[in-house]
């Protein structure tokens, strides 16, 4: 059984509650205290211009409009003032909402920005198993709709709760002192505001928490279909495919539906208990008014502040999912970069490594039931050329997997230069073995670009490492030589093509260990030529392994190694093994019979 690591959307993780969690998430907004603080400045200055409207409203009606005490003019001019002071609170409030809509989306990002790129690092210290038992588009929902999840919390909900919550008491202190009676009726709604408002927040939460694991389940299958199109298409399995995302986006849109109609009942609730109290407020306020015990201005006011609290009611119910959500998606990102790496470097670095090879008993499998090395031993000495051949599933790529060390062997020991792998600092491990594949990696840019990935060569050391790895013709045919854009927007090469580069990569690099894995697979006999001429100008002078199916390419390897179902059987030069008539002998019959 697989490990899901935690990253698995159907846990429920993540809660408001959770103190340690927003401990953890404050610590990314810690460097921007500064600005929070003024956001939080800028929320008070939008809640205090808000508030204040009813007020001058009240004051209007009460001294101005119905006021008896006051001539014409003396009205008219009070309620041109009131009205510019009405119309500069408005503006106040307008300038200082933009600077704080405008300021907290910047610290957003910003706090964001700091979690992915961490996040990032931190997936690029996992080590392969991880990824392998890890379906990719679980880690793009962290990268991606899990981040957003927390961008959305830090731009619009924690300063917007904070908002509301002094909004409310605000609102409820103001109307205590207007008019305790009218207040303490108004109170008697609270109940069923909190009830409603605790429904709503448990119902969607598990819808929200629905919706983001059958997206997290649509990312990963979108993953897998585009990746995989050529399959999918040769074996004629567009219908299955088909039918598959269909039956997934269905339950995504039953999911988002389910959403909607929750809103679709808790908003109208809302606003139903919003004209119920309006309805009690004019009922009893206006009774109050007909007894001269409550002032019409304070009436008009009483109804405004009252449509002023249940938005902060609204807005805290709605905003408490979003914050539910990011924190669902906290506890996942946090988890994430909880899980240090399998595999951790020592610090050791060599002056130069010579390539000597030492693999004892070594047992490796990558899945319990199906072991693929058992008790191997293999020797290679520093500058040798061996070459390892057998079947498919012999184990012969595991080797080299293991010697760059992206698994550990579950038993046994591997050394190079007689120290064992584990004491090694990874970086400069893998930087000191040169690795040729059968696919070869193209980064956007020119042929240049990617021969010298990102460092600066000097032109003669350049046109040295192009002209061993017989890539110079290749150059000259090319619209603009070395500085020819290549691989997805430009000149596309073809597989010799990849491999010279690649070769060309390792030269460059002057690693002390070569490996190349099938690196004459797939390709004419015209441009094996070529790269076998490449192989050879990489491979002189240090420890060389070959990996290949096509025997023909190893006859002048120093010491060829046959695997065969993980254990090492026969080994000996070309021409030794050949003349034994053993497995080796066999493999080449049926290849040149073939």
């Amino acid at each position: 059984m697989q490990p899901n690591f935690g990253f698995f959307e159907e846990d429920s993780l993540g809660e408001v509650r959770d103190a340690q969690l927003w401990r953890r998430l404050m610590r990314y907004a810690a460097p921007h205290a500064l600005g929070i603080a003024l956001a939080i400045a800028l929320s008070l200055t939008v809640i205090g211009a808000g508030l204040a409207l009813p007020y001058l409203t009240r004051i209007a009606i009460d001294r101005y409009i119905v006021g008896n005490n006051l001539s014409q003019a003396a009205r008219l001019a009070g309620l041109s003032h009131l009205a510019f002071a009405f119309l500069l609170l408005a503006g106040l409030g307008f300038a200082a909402n933009f600077l704080q809509v405008t300021l907290l989306e910047w610290l957003g990002q910003n706090i964001m920005h700091r979690l992915r790129q961490r996040l990032f690092v931190h997936l690029l210290q996992q080590e392969l198993a991880f990824f392998n038992a890890t379906p990719a588009g679980k880690l793009v929902t962290r990268l991606t709709n899990d981040i957003q999840n927390m961008n959305e919390m830090f731009t619009s909900v924690v300063v917007t709760l904070f908002n509301d919550g002094v909004q409310f008491v605000a609102i409820l202190g103001i109307l205590a002192a207007m008019n305790w009676r009218l207040a303490l009726l108004m109170a008697a709604l609270t109940p069923l505001i909190a009830a409603n408002l605790t429904i709503f927040s448990r119902l969607a939460r598990d819808a929200f928490r629905a919706i983001r694991t059958r997206l997290a389940g649509l990312n990963a299958f979108l993953q897998e279909s585009l990746s995989g199109m050529g399959l999918i298409q040769h074996f004629r399995r567009e219908a299955d495919t088909l039918a598959s995302f269909q039956t997934q986006n269905d339950d995504y849109l039953a999911k988002n539906l389910r959403q909607i109609r929750l809103f679709s009942i808790f908003v109208p609730l809302v606003e139903v208990l919003s004209a119920t109290a309006i309805a009690l407020i004019i009922w009893y306020g206006g009774g109050l008014v007909l007894r001269r015990e409550l002032s019409l201005g304070e009436l008009a006011a009483f109804i405004s502040y009252m449509r002023l609290f249940f938005r902060p009611v609204r807005e805290m119910s709605e905003k408490f999912s979003i914050v539910q959500s990011a924190m669902a998606s906290a506890e996942r990102i946090f988890q994430l970069l909880d899980r240090p790496p399998a595999l951790t470097g020592g610090s050791l670095r060599l002056p130069r490594l010579l390539g000597q090879v030492e693999m004892r008993a070594v047992d490796f499998a990558y899945s319990e039931k199906e072991p693929v090395l058992k008790g191997l031993n293999l020797d290679i000495r520093a500058g040798e050329t061996v070459a390892i051949v057998g079947p498919t599933g012999a184990g012969k790529s595991t080797i080299v997997n293991l010697i760059e060390r992206l698994y550990d062997p579950h038993q046994g020991l591997i050394a190079l230069d007689g120290h064992p792998l584990a004491e090694f600092d990874l970086a400069w491990l893998r930087g000191e073995i040169g690795l040729v594949l059968q696919e070869v990696l193209l980064v956007p840019g020119t042929l240049k670009d990617n021969i010298c990935l990102g460092e600066t060569i000097p032109e003669e050391r350049l046109a040295e490492v192009v002209a061993k790895a017989q890539l110079r013709e290749v150059a000259k045919r090319l619209p603009q030589g070395l500085d020819t854009a290549i691989g997805e927007g430009g000149h596309e090469l073809s597989t010799g093509q990849k491999q010279l580069l690649a070769l060309a990569r390792v030269l460059l690099k002057n690693p002390g260990l070569l490996i190349l894995d099938e690196a004459t697979a797939n390709i004419d006999s015209l441009t094996e030529a070529l790269v076998e001429r490449a192989i050879r100008a990489t491979a002189r002078g240090r420890t060389s392994i070959l990996i290949a199916h096509r025997l023909s390419t190893i006859r002048d390897a120093d010491r060829i190694v046959v695997l065969q179902e993980g254990r090492l059987i026969e080994e000996g030069n070309y021409q030794e093994l050949i003349e034994r008539g053993g497995v080796f002998a066999r493999l080449v019959e049926r290849q040149r019979l073939a």
